[in-house]
């Protein structure tokens, strides 16, 4: 494992809006402010894509089922996305951005990393930098934002997290290790609920325990992740800001206001799904190898299935072909069907597709 002082040192910022949609919405009308507030279908159904901190105080979290929000808090008012609204706002904050470094690594439209080791602005202190962004953004836009700063992407992930919302917190390399040490597993970022219970189950719950394990105890038990936890258990984390981050895939996936039995139903309600991706695909000159199928059960649990084709996929039509042959191998469903989704992977630029009719009839 390399050690941290052989690479220079960097100063990270991760910039993280508080309850973003939610706080757009709230600052659009005027009603809404100071009040439990849910983006999300409040359909019995829907799900809450984003809380207002006066929601979480009642336990509403992202992604929980919106009747179980509801049932948290009675006086929760449900409100429409407005994704237009939010990627607009996000590109003010970009371009906030890109006066003090080319350097922006965004992980989606609220959250984003900036490297400011070398910054536009001749600025050497981080922290200040990280105030002045977060001022001007409060200025352009009417709303909060947190930062975390640290020498690497783990530390400055984990730093946004502590003095929301609008705070920002610095976890040097002196305090790096010890902070890492103190912390649960379970509260990595990076690492999911099915990673830490396997975790827990090898004696791991925090960071000293994880600092504990070899390079090799941890390659057998985590694969590739493995490299990667030695390092953040010790405050390494090496990987750069790159501001041209590729994409993997592209997908899409709906949940139905009846569940769906059939299998023909099925194999139809896939079919805007496989346009949405392609119509991406489309736009951005690109294609894909591999077709992903995801379907969730009445009872929340879910299964894929995926083909990899010998080559891209020259159409919606193809793409169309491969979704229904993958959930008809998954019929008769073991339950009834509350989503389907469809993801495109294995990317590959348009100019690189070979002329080619794909034969179907061996798949």
């Amino acid at each position: 494992m390399t050690e941290l002082s052989h690479h220079p040192q960097r100063k990270i910022i991760h910039v993280d809006m508080d309850a973003f949609y939610a706080s757009v919405e709230q600052r659009d009308n005027p009603e809404l402010r100071g009040k439990p507030v849910a983006v999300g279908g409040a359909a019995a159904r829907g799900v809450v894509a984003a809380a207002s901190y006066e929601a979480r105080a009642f336990g509403v979290r992202s992604a929980m089922p919106s009747v179980t929000a509801a049932r948290k808090c009675p006086d929760l008012i449900f409100v429409k996305p407005r994704f237009d609204v939010y990627r607009a706002v996000s590109q003010q904050i970009r371009e906030i951005f890109v006066d003090y470094t080319p350097l922006i690594e965004p992980l989606s439209l609220d959250e984003a990393y900036i490297d400011v080791t070398d910054n536009l602005k001749g600025m050497p202190v981080a922290t200040e930098i990280a105030q002045e962004i977060r001022a001007r953004i409060k200025a352009a836009t009417g709303l909060n934002a947190s930062a975390g700063i640290s020498y690497n992407k783990f530390l400055a992930k984990m730093a946004s997290d502590l003095n929301k919302p609008n705070g920002q917190a610095v976890i040097t390399p002196r305090n790096g290790p010890a902070f890492v040490e103190s912390l649960a597993v379970g509260k990595f970022h990076g690492v999911g609920p099915a990673t830490a219970e396997k975790m827990r189950r090898l004696g791991i719950e925090t960071g000293a325990d994880l600092k504990t394990k070899s390079l090799e105890f941890l390659a057998a038990h985590f694969g590739k992740s493995g490299p990667y936890f030695y390092g953040i258990a010790r405050g390494i984390d090496n990987r750069e800001v790159k501001s041209d981050r590729e994409r993997k895939s592209v997908g899409a996936e709906d949940t139905f206001s009846e569940d769906l039995t059939a299998l023909d139903a099925a194999q139809r309600e896939i079919m805007p799904l496989v346009g949405k991706v392609w119509s991406y695909c489309e736009r951005h000159q690109i294609s894909a190898k591999t077709v992903t199928v995801k379907i969730k059960f009445s009872d929340f649990q879910q299964i894929t299935r995926s083909r990899t084709m010998a080559y891209p996929l020259s159409g919606g039509e193809e793409v169309a072909v491969v979704a229904r042959q993958l959930i008809e191998t998954a019929f008769p469903f073991r339950k009834p069907v509350r989503l389907l989704g469809v993801t495109l992977s294995s990317l590959t630029q348009e100019s690189q597709k070979p002329n080619r009719q794909l034969e179907f009839a061996a798949l």
